[in-house]
């Protein structure tokens, strides 16, 4: 099997994430192969597995001919755990609205980055003029985030990035999750927090086919990615 990690103009690894992924997929005897731009790689080897950043895994997606649709953010089956209103409208809609005093997110993955809008001058650096179709929340204040990776329908790891490290997370929720969640790919990762009023909130689901390692040893890091 071959793993084709991607790689900087100099050809050491782009990040961390590809240096880990290559260490990973070196014990588990993978043939890891370098590649700087995805052209480079000509073959339509659907085995391979490649490892990369968003938009270069989508650009090898669409040259095998693999129609890649976005993954729902917050899917249905998981709404008793989201604890805060989640709708879908589009950018024109929010400005024309002035809505503000809620957080939006791009339905096409990395679009733009989520963030609060507050006030008009939020939406300074977003496009106005296209029907962007975004998720909108309700604001929440969050203590604690945490990255869940499952794997086959298990919970793989679960890594602490944001917010106070000394709270807790309830595994128990998690897993349940993971339970109720019955249209779930091969890898992906649950986002939960905790609030200031003490509730749990499932924050967002991550496709895994391009997910960052937040930490994760190498072996567990290349088994989530292959999955995927």
């Amino acid at each position: 099997m071959k793993a084709y990690i991607q790689t900087n103009k100099n050809g050491d690894y782009y990040n961390v994430n590809a240096f880990i992924a290559a260490e990973g997929f070196e014990t588990l005897g993978f043939e890891v192969i370098k590649y700087h731009e995805v052209e480079e790689v000509k073959h339509k080897d659907k085995e391979a597995i490649f490892v990369g950043g968003i938009s270069n895994i989508k650009k090898r997606l669409k040259y095998l001919g693999i129609d890649k649709q976005n993954q729902e953010d917050y899917p249905k089956e998981l709404q008793a755990f989201f604890n805060r209103k989640i709708w879908k409208s589009t950018l024109k809609t929010i400005i024309k609205n002035e809505a503000y005093g809620i957080f939006i997110k791009p339905t096409e993955t990395k679009f733009f980055q989520g963030k609060v809008i507050r006030e008009f001058r939020d939406f300074i650096g977003l496009n106005y003029d296209e029907e962007v179709e975004i998720w909108c929340s309700e604001v929440v204040e969050i203590l604690t985030e945490w990255r869940c990776f499952i794997r086959y329908g298990k919970l793989l790891d679960v890594r602490y990035y944001k917010g106070y490290w000394n709270n807790k997370l309830d595994i128990n929720l998690v897993n349940t999750a993971i339970e109720q969640y019955t249209n779930q790919p091969a890898a992906y990762s649950l986002d939960f927090g905790i609030g200031k009023d003490g509730k749990y909130y499932l924050i967002e689901v991550n496709d895994g086919y391009s997910m960052g390692s937040y930490g994760m040893l190498p072996v567990p890091y290349a088994k989530f990615l292959s999955a995927r």
